[in-house]
């Protein structure tokens, strides 16, 4: 990463947006639990929707919404709508630490799709990374997925292939984002995106609303899913590319499953075994490939 702020300016927000996001799976799997998954995710959304929206109204950018609505809310359901709620159903059977490695495949998809979409053709290292972080995706899947209940008659390879395909779809979003929105400004594509999650879920939201009341903690987890991990992580996210760049900012990616395996350990009580840290390892080593973060060390002659 490279940048012409001073260290101490953006590190304390870089370490926090990981703390922010890994704290998601919890907040998700506490919600989801009482909610359900589509309920979950409508409301997520819908909250950093009201989070957002006077900040977008403050700033004077509801116009430049106008004009890009309709791609801005397709972005919404690709970007938010689908993928939290995949994950929020992921979540009632797998743990928050699993989840957050196979988040951690983000950057492989966005690659591929940029590859097969907009022919960005990665070379060299990239293309071993990508190889090597779907490898280390398939360790983990084969040791962790099955589609036969378990002592808890939760079925878990769903659940992985839920968020695999959240994965995609967010590898998908980065690159209709670049196609389509390319210069719309930040804060329209965060706020219009939501609003377009939030219509996108609101039949199912109701729809499929639990008919016994959740209980105080269950909002309080989605209030501060929605307000600190959708609203405020956006906010962050997007001061970090604006201080050192986009690439530098995808970065977080390896920070968040530390901070979920913490919670989840700390909060939940779940386990971590030794094959999910290596196939982690795997998993991360193949995206910092992918994102050309790391090099082959060629000596000084």
């Amino acid at each position: 990463m490279t940048s012409s702020h001073p260290p101490r300016i953006w590190l304390k927000e870089f370490v926090l947006l990981g703390a922010i996001w890994g704290a998601s799976f919890l907040f998700t799997r506490l919600g989801a639990a009482e909610f359900g998954a589509l309920p979950t995710a409508g409301i997520r959304v819908a909250i950093a929707s009201l989070f957002l929206l006077p900040l977008l109204l403050l700033r004077g950018q509801w116009p430049a919404l106008m004009v890009h609505w309709k791609k801005v809310f397709v972005l919404g359901m690709l970007n938010s709508g689908i993928p939290f709620a995949l994950y929020a159903y992921a979540l009632l059977s797998i743990s928050t630490g699993l989840s957050s490695l196979l988040n951690a495949t983000v950057p492989l998809f966005g690659a591929l799709v940029a590859w097969l979409w907009l022919k960005d053709r990665p070379h060299g290292m990239k293309i071993l990374g990508l190889l090597v972080g779907f490898v280390g995706v398939a360790m983990l899947a084969w040791g962790k997925a099955s589609f036969k209940p378990n002592a808890s008659g939760l079925v878990t390879g769903w659940a992985v292939l839920a968020c695999l395909v959240a994965c995609l779809c967010y590898g998908i979003a980065a690159s209709f984002t670049k196609r389509h929105l390319g210069g719309v400004p930040s804060l329209v594509i965060a706020t219009g995106s939501q609003l377009g999650a939030t219509i996108g879920l609101a039949l199912p939201t109701l729809w499929l609303w639990p008919s016994q009341t959740p209980s105080p903690t269950a909002w309080l987890a989605l209030l501060a899913v929605g307000v600190l991990c959708t609203g405020v992580a956006y906010i962050l996210f997007f001061r970090l590319i604006d201080k050192i760049g986009a690439a530098g900012s995808l970065t977080v990616t390896f920070l968040i499953p530390v901070f979920a395996v913490i919670y989840g350990v700390v909060f939940l009580g779940e386990a971590v075994t030794a094959w999910m840290l290596i196939c982690g390892t795997v998993i991360l080593l193949g995206t910092a490939l992918s994102m050309g973060l790391l090099k082959p060390f060629n000596p000084a002659p």
